[in-house]
């Protein structure tokens, strides 16, 4: 062992986090190691509360530390435009855009019968009801382009075939910059498909 039990210790749950490899966590537990004692009383307040605080909305699912998110309780946002997404990150990456003035529905997975998730093990019978409840509705499904997710956006519209929304999808086609011949047979596909009249 190089370092002291407590630095160790320390190491090993910065390893934990997504992305960070052993010379990240050393690097980020070396940096506690020279805050205030101040600093360190807060930042393990602030990993406490975000465990024991956040919970999911009751109506989109997302992450709040209130009943009701921020989006779902606002007077601002048009409830009847709803934008379907895999998980609350999404929710998080709309919202820097800062574009989008409607509200959210966080599916939690994707339909996968191969991994043994199915319609009613994610969060696609709460988007029905809030559906029925709303009028002139949109849908915007925002899911990602994979045999996952088209599954999952062919199942909601079979499911919203009955009512008078209207659905769409986002736009798969070919980021700014990239290469022709690098791009993948699904990325042309949807390229082509999602087509635009120039003139």
């Amino acid at each position: 062992m190089i370092y002291p039990k407590s630095l160790e210790e320390l190491i090993l749950y910065f390893k934990k986090l997504p992305g960070v490899g052993e010379k990240s966590a050393e690097r980020l537990a070396l940096s506690v190691v020279n805050f205030s004692e101040e600093d360190v009383s807060g930042f393990s307040k602030a990993v406490v509360n975000v465990r024991k605080k956040l919970q999911k909305c009751k109506i989109c699912a997302s992450l709040t530390d209130s009943e009701t998110c921020d989006i779902c309780s606002s007077k601002y946002r048009k409830e009847n435009i709803i934008c379907v997404v895999e998980d609350y990150k999404s929710v998080f990456m709309f919202e820097k855009i800062g574009k989008f003035d409607g509200v959210y529905h966080v599916l939690e997975g994707l339909i996968s019968p191969i991994d043994g998730i199915n319609p009613d093990d994610i969060n696609i019978s709460s988007l029905i009801q809030r559906c029925k409840k709303t009028e002139d509705l949109e849908i915007i499904v925002a899911l990602k382009p994979t045999i996952e997710g088209e599954a999952t956006t062919m199942y909601i519209t079979k499911m919203l075939k009955d009512h008078s929304a209207k659905v769409s999808r986002l736009s798969y086609g070919i980021p700014m910059g990239a290469e022709i011949d690098y791009l993948d047979a699904l990325t042309l596909e949807r390229a082509l498909s999602d087509r635009q009249v120039i003139i």
